[in-house]
């Protein structure tokens, strides 16, 4: 009997299956205690210092998958973050913001898995950009307005152009467009099970990076 015309798109089945990893992600207490307000902008500039590493380990790996059939047609050059963070980061660190730069361990952890399946498993890099970039244009947005709020940064302007897609006029058609692409992935049910389980494992690793974050910023008594 053929239930494939009953089976869920995939991009409904990766969005489900990681609802709760994602969700612990949000609510962590760093998280929460930086949209709160309850944080200063050290702790944000320390977070984007974090992404930053996460994003080159992504965007590095993107250049060689360009022309795979698997993920190429995930690399699109409107996404890409890492000019952004880096004039984020020379406004809220100065033009020296590289010097001393150190990601924390759950950031190294972080990067070196994405590093690892740009390289070895283009399926599995699907998982990590799916839940960064789709994460970015949604939630991301939240973040820039309470940064913008909290530590005075200029609307859309220098410390927060990472959450500012200059390519992207309409958010909501490109996320469209996006789920149509996971809905199309060439993979059979076993690989796109795998994929998911990669999912849940890089929101895994970032709330990894929110805990040791949370480490460097506890809230006084």
């Amino acid at each position: 009997m053929d239930t494939t015309a009953d089976a869920p798109a995939f991009s409904t089945l990766i969005r489900t299956a990681s609802h709760e990893q994602h969700t612990e992600a949000e609510t962590s207490t760093f998280m929460s205690d930086l949209l709160g307000g309850r944080l200063g902008v050290d702790a944000y500039t320390r977070y984007t210092e974090q992404l930053w590493f996460v994003y080159r380990a992504l965007e590095d790996g993107a250049r060689a998958l360009a022309d795979d059939a698997v993920a190429g047609p995930f690399i699109q050059p409107e996404l890409m973050r890492t000019a952004e963070l880096e004039r984020d980061l020379a406004h809220l660190r100065g033009a020296d913001w590289h010097e001393g730069l150190e990601p924390l361990p759950a950031t190294a952890a972080y990067a070196a898995r994405v590093a690892e399946c740009a390289r070895t498993w283009p399926a599995g890099y699907i998982a990590h950009h799916y839940t960064r970039y789709l994460g970015d244009l949604s939630g991301g947005q939240i973040i820039r307005d309470k940064a913008e709020k909290t530590w005075g940064l200029a609307h859309k302007g220098d410390g927060v152009r990472f959450y500012v897609f200059e390519g992207i006029s309409n958010p909501a058609s490109f996320k469209r467009d996006y789920r149509e692409l996971l809905d199309a992935v060439d993979a059979d049910d076993l690989e796109k099970q795998r994929i998911v389980d990669e999912c849940k494992r890089a929101f895994a690793l970032n709330t990894a990076v929110f805990r040791e974050l949370g480490e460097v910023f506890p809230l006084s008594a």
